[in-house]
């Protein structure tokens, strides 16, 4: 394709991708990693609401371009198609400071067939931020315009670049000078957590915060603190936007992204969270996670329980069976108790 035909595709897959209210699965670091994507993401599509797409853990960038297995480690679905086994789509995420290295490796990805680039400046971990990545970076709009519009440029124009931020780094005093980095950085869209670096994870989030980037001539996808039905509603009608990111409580509520859009289109004010996938229902989805791939069985077993824990936010049984198995090592035992729990 020449470039003035793979402008003309880009705005095709711009138009395709918004033409309906997104709903998007979190990249969560240690949390929605690609064993983790491919459950959730069957779940929502076995629901009827598949999202339109999920991203790849953080890529970092420091020093060098780096090699195939890299890119295929964070995203596996790369081998197919960038698509999860039930068809989702898979963006890859970098995260770093050096423009031109970020340029070069966004090119490789797009090489190895991502089919979009998504550029961290969200990420609150202190690690990452000491060195000059993630949030951090929210101090400084000219280095997020320098990496935005580097990747936009290296990149083919048939493939979307979007970026992700918080409100700011410690306040959010920088919001103007962050959309302006925005607006002139030629991204095509933008993720916005609704609370600064140092609110970190704590509630509330500040929906309302997000109005003023519908300033800017690209979709807008809110994020924060979604952890119901009537939360995503608040969320779109405070943030001015219809496009949801959902993270944690999708975790918590595998159905989540079938009851905001049940709740949506119903118009129901009850506020209660309409159950669409029970505890029973969850169950072979909880087994296939202990029987996917990982380092090892410890490795598996320790991620289970993390969702685990998680799920006891939103399930009763879970509080049940996580009391039987929070000292167990022994996975067989775990899915034993797991089937127990609905006889």
């Amino acid at each position: 394709m020449n470039n003035i035909q793979q402008h003309q595709a880009r705005q095709n897959t711009m138009h395709q991708l918004f033409a309906n209210p997104v709903r998007l699965l979190a990249p969560m670091e240690g949390l929605t990693d690609p064993l983790m994507r491919q459950i959730l993401t069957q779940i929502a599509a076995d629901l009827g609401r598949p999202y339109d797409w999920s991203v790849s853990e953080f890529i970092r960038i420091t020093q060098h371009v780096l090699p195939a297995h890299v890119f295929y480690k964070y995203a596996p679905e790369l081998h197919h198609n960038a698509k999860t086994a039930s068809g989702t789509p898979i963006h890859v995420q970098l995260l770093g400071s050096d423009a031109q290295l970020m340029a070069e490796n966004a090119t490789y990805a797009a090489e190895l067939g991502a089919p979009a680039i998504d550029i961290n400046f969200g990420c609150p971990a202190k690690t990452v931020n000491s060195h000059r990545g993630g949030s951090v970076l929210l101090d400084e709009p000219e280095t997020m315009y320098q990496i935005i519009s580097a990747v936009r440029e290296a990149v083919p124009a048939h493939i979307p670049v979007s970026a992700k931020i918080r409100l700011g780094y410690t306040d959010t005093s920088r919001m103007d000078d962050i959309r302006g980095a925005i607006a002139a950085s030629g991204a095509d869209w933008l993720t916005i957590h609704a609370r600064t670096k140092t609110q970190g994870y704590k509630p509330p989030a500040y929906w309302d915060k997000i109005q003023s980037f519908n300033a800017l001539d690209i979709p807008v996808i809110a994020n924060g603190e979604i952890w119901s039905a009537a939360q995503a509603n608040d969320c779109m009608t405070q943030a001015g936007t219809s496009h949801l990111m959902l993270g944690r409580g999708a975790v918590t509520r595998p159905d989540l992204v079938a009851q905001v859009d049940n709740y949506t289109e119903n118009h129901d004010d009850s506020g209660k969270n309409t159950a669409t996938l029970l505890w029973q229902d969850l169950i072979a989805h909880q087994v296939k996670f202990l029987e996917g791939e990982a380092k090892n069985d410890v490795v598996l077993v320790g991620r289970y329980k993390q969702w685990l824990g998680m799920l006891t936010k939103g399930y009763a049984e879970a509080q049940t069976v996580w009391e039987s198995i929070k000292r167990e090592k022994n996975k067989a035992v775990i899915i034993n108790a797991l089937q127990a729990s609905v006889q």
